[in-house]
């Protein structure tokens, strides 16, 4: 398929796992991409991505025989998105689809919570996005219309016990996407959110989101994790691919989806199906 032909998307946090995902599922359907990514681990985070693992990704989508921009730009350096974008307009024309995906997760008790630990996650997983669509919606806008999607949760949609400030950000990508949808809708701009149960990456298989969802084990592994995240899905699955992420977001980027807006989309095995939309 060539869904994305002639198609300019941008995606934050591609080094690796989602974003890496999204670039090379564009990629394989015709898109021309550009990629970043913070590229630098931050304490408050599990592993991050490398500018090796950002390269790599690169040279992933260029060796589908597509074009590909990367630079190293953090979602909270509002002068280091504009030029990013700038750049990408001025390489490939312009740019059609915004994929806001960079975010970090890490975990703690309300009362535990550091100043450092709620600032950098609401930073990047909330300001971070707000922070892309506004370096990118001037030159939708100037074009006559375009594509955002951003990654929320299934953290956005419930309470979650140890990640008030992840859960937080993620509520707040809802509210942030659906306000802009409103605002957007005569400019032939649509503006959506994923939200994705636990996904097979790093974010998922850490010995901090283990730690989570197993306190009572010592030294939990995968095997383990697959039975205690398996219990909250109706599908008996305990994680999706990356790729299941992709498909979502690809189909709300697509002429298909050109009436859809202000939608927080479900990728979750029917965790969600216990919760009210």
């Amino acid at each position: 398929m060539n869904r994305f032909q002639d198609t300019v998307v941008l995606v934050t946090g591609a080094a690796k796992g989602q974003g890496r995902s999204h670039a090379l599922g564009f990629a394989r359907e015709g898109a021309t991409v550009a990629v970043c990514d913070i590229a630098t681990q931050l304490d408050t985070a599990g592993r991050m991505g490398t500018p090796a693992e950002l390269a790599e990704t690169q040279q992933l989508v260029e060796a589908l025989d597509r074009r590909c921009l990367a630079r190293i730009v953090d979602v909270r350096d509002d002068e280091g998105l504009e030029a990013f974008v700038a750049e990408t307009v001025a390489e490939f024309g312009r740019i059609d689809v915004l994929v806001s995906n960079a975010g970090i997760a890490s975990y703690a008790a309300y009362d535990q919570l550091s100043e450092q630990w709620w600032n950098e996650t609401l930073d990047i997983d909330l300001t971070g996005v707000a922070n892309s669509m506004r370096a990118v919606i001037p030159h939708m806008l100037e074009a006559g219309g375009g594509r955002i999607v951003a990654t929320s949760s299934m953290a956005g949609r419930e309470g979650v016990p140890n990640c008030v400030h992840y859960a937080a950000a993620k509520w707040g990508v809802i509210g942030l996407v659906k306000s802009a949808a409103l605002e957007l809708g005569t400019s032939g701009i649509t503006v959506n959110a994923v939200c994705p149960m636990s996904v097979d990456t790093d974010m998922c298989h850490n010995e901090a989101t283990y730690g989570l969802f197993m306190p009572d084990l010592a030294a939990p592994t995968r095997a383990d994790a697959a039975k205690a995240f398996t219990v909250l899905n109706a599908m008996d699955v305990p994680w999706i691919d990356p790729v299941d992420v992709t498909e979502a977001v690809m189909f709300l980027a697509s002429p298909g989806a050109r009436y859809i807006t202000g939608v927080a989309l479900p990728i979750a095995a029917g965790w969600n199906a216990a919760h009210v939309s």
